[in-house]
């Protein structure tokens, strides 16, 4: 028996949401707090070679991956809950 049988579409799909939803915030967290750090947006960030400006420290490299993997998953968690909220129409 498959978990799709023992549990209505509509609370599967509720709790799929909120999951999303929960990762989106704490992308976007990432996303302010890694602004505020910086005084700049991602892009600029790349822009600017802010890594190579920095000597490549190791923290600037993982602010890098993870500003980036939060960019990401703002898109991916957006896209996600849009396909979402749009089969319930």
């Amino acid at each position: 028996m498959k978990i799709a049988d023992l549990i209505p579409e509509k609370e599967l799909k509720d709790v799929v949401l909120s999951e999303y939803k929960r990762r989106l915030v704490h992308y976007r967290f990432i996303d302010a707090m890694l602004k505020r750090k910086y005084g700049m947006t991602y892009e600029e960030f790349e822009k600017k070679n802010i890594v190579k400006e920095r000597d490549f420290s190791w923290e600037v490299e993982k602010d890098a991956m993870q500003w980036e993997h939060a960019i990401e998953g703002i898109r991916y968690m957006e896209e996600k809950i849009k396909v979402i909220k749009d089969s319930d129409e």
